[in-house]
């Protein structure tokens, strides 16, 4: 007697969009998914021909799903999208309820694959996800799928540019959302999550230098004449200064705790001077004045580490010995107009890019060494 080949049932629904091609809504455990299907690596074969359609896999995005899905009780709405092969059968339901007009309820079977053989289906969206799931610790965690029905690596590989070719979430949306995600983020997202929050108080304090001036993704049209500053500039400003810069003292190692009034007074004081120092730059559009722009914010950051190891910004004379200090860099910059010297760049010609931002921010930083030590 001939041994059946082993399959999966699933309860499923079954949609009908295009002949020949139907959908099906169902569901498989973390560890299935790759039971029933394969990656299509995009590569060439001997003739150069391109085959498959997927990208490598990328093991820190892979590694951040696997850390959140092991971190507790999670939810994982994204569903994993696979071409099935027509191998793939499906058995309606009987009874009135069975088919609403939209869709018809029923089993799906899946047949496996023995080893050496193809597998039923392509992952068509989702493969760093499905190889998450399969490394995690959750192997019973249930995983929604859609499919349809494509036996040819054309149609496939068309409905994998369609899907994947939405534009994705703008990075300043990501980070304006940041400050409200409670459940357990990415590394890279989790260490913006400060800065963010920062970030947001920064604008929306009355008190702060940078009130109504940093641009968001909420930021309404109207008040855009304002918002002159693009937020991931001040988030990348006071993300690296977090990291190894004056804020550093604000972070306690052991809770994993950051003083953010501590943080938000001190930038309030620093920046507060940079205004009063630089008053004919602040407040423009980056296109009027280099102070504004990105490259800007950034290297009076790197400055502002600096200054703030030697003045104690909770000082009550914080303000004004700030203000001493910046006066003494004050004569070599060029926000607004001319060129500025020893890196020979005109003021409106310093783009955001890492290395003119290191090449202003070590100017900077030279200048401010050097009139410092010929007045001592």
């Amino acid at each position: 007697m001939t041994e059946s080949a082993p399959e999966l049932k699933r309860r499923a629904l079954r949609i009908e969009q295009l002949d020949g091609h139907p959908l099906y809504l169902f569901t498989l455990t973390a560890a299935e998914v790759l039971q029933v299907a394969d990656v299509s690596r995009v590569s060439r074969d001997e003739a150069s021909q391109l085959i498959g359609y997927q990208r490598p896999e990328v093991r820190s995005h892979v590694q951040d799903i696997i850390d959140y899905l092991n971190s507790g009780p999670v939810v994982f709405p994204n569903a994993i999208i696979l071409a099935l092969s027509s191998r793939a059968t499906f058995t309606g339901s009987r009874g009135p309820r069975a088919n609403d007009g939209l869709a018809t309820a029923g089993i799906l079977t899946l047949p496996l694959a023995a080893y050496g053989e193809p597998k039923l289906a392509w992952i068509v969206d989702g493969q760093q996800r499905a190889i998450a799931l399969s490394r995690s610790e959750r192997s019973n965690f249930p995983v929604p799928v859609t499919a349809f029905v494509a036996d040819t690596v054309s149609l496939q590989r068309d409905q994998f540019v369609r899907v994947n070719n939405t534009r994705p979430l703008p990075p300043s949306l990501v980070t304006e959302l940041l400050p409200e995600v409670d459940a357990p983020l990415p590394q890279r997202l989790s260490a913006r999550k400060a800065p963010s929050l920062v970030c947001d108080r920064l604008n929306t304090d009355e008190r702060s230098p940078f009130y109504k001036m940093i641009k968001r993704a909420s930021t309404r049209a109207e008040a855009a004449h304002t918002a002159v500053i693009a937020d991931n500039s001040i988030v990348s400003m006071i993300k690296k200064s977090l990291a190894n810069g004056c804020l550093y003292p604000f972070r306690n190692l052991t809770s994993n705790e950051i003083d953010i009034d501590g943080i938000h007074k001190a930038l309030c004081t620093y920046w507060s001077a940079v205004r009063d120092v630089f008053p004919d730059a602040w407040g423009k559009p980056a296109t009027e004045s280099r102070l504004m722009h990105g490259a800007g914010i950034r290297a009076m950051g790197q400055l502002m580490d600096r200054v703030l190891v030697i003045v104690d910004p909770r000082g009550p004379d914080a303000p004004i010995e700030i203000r001493k200090h910046l006066d003494l860099i004050a004569p070599y910059c060029r926000w607004t107009s001319g060129t500025w010297d020893q890196i020979n760049l005109a003021w409106d010609a310093v783009e955001n890019v890492d290395g003119q931002i290191q090449t202003l921010s070590n100017y900077l930083i030279r200048v401010y060494r050097d009139v410092r030590a010929s007045q001592s």
